[in-house]
């Protein structure tokens, strides 16, 4: 009977001690979005994805020029030649299609290296505000569908970053007709 007693108080404790566990909540989407790098990330990524897409680009404006060259010339080609310009039309083309896929996986790479320093970072914010601030827990709030109740620790977060919010706007007068 004393162990079952013993075993009912200590029970209890570890009840109420977990009770006590703070939890807090972050969009960590949301925070990563006003962190000034991902401004800088982002404009990168539209500067490389736009170069990529010109180099895509010309390689079909030559593909559509040499195919207007071979509709030309057909008719003043052998059959053997016709084939060889076919060939090189297809070769073309795969380089392309080729070319495409290389340039996709490409821009995926560049932008996960991107985004890894900053959510590095965001992470390591987030895990001295838990510190700081005894949280035993801080949760995505995007993988939580449901959870205890929580403090939402973007605004510590932020502050750690040294990211001010943006001032809220001020409704506009509605003119007058004087």
């Amino acid at each position: 009977m004393k162990k079952l007693i013993v075993a009912g108080v200590m029970a209890l404790g570890f009840l109420s001690a977990s009770a006590q566990n703070k939890i807090g909540y972050i969009n960590t989407e949301e925070l990563i979005s006003v962190m000034p790098e991902a401004d800088k990330a982002n404009t990168e990524l539209q500067e490389f994805q736009a170069s990529l897409s010109q180099q895509y680009k010309d390689m079909m404006q030559e593909l559509e020029t040499k195919g207007k060259q071979f509709d030309t010339d057909s008719l003043k080609l052998t059959a053997s030649m016709k084939e060889i310009k076919r060939g090189e039309l297809m070769q073309l083309y795969e380089k392309a299609q080729s070319w495409n896929q290389q340039a996709q996986d490409m821009y995926q790479q560049k932008a996960q290296e991107k985004v890894m320093p900053i959510r590095a970072k965001a992470q390591e914010a987030i895990k001295a505000i838990a510190k700081e601030n005894g949280y035993a827990y801080i949760l995505d709030i995007n993988a939580v569908i449901v959870g205890p109740p929580g403090d939402d620790v973007l605004v510590l977060v932020k502050k750690k970053l040294g990211i001010k919010d943006a001032p809220a706007a001020t409704p506009k007068k509605p003119a007058t007709g004087r």
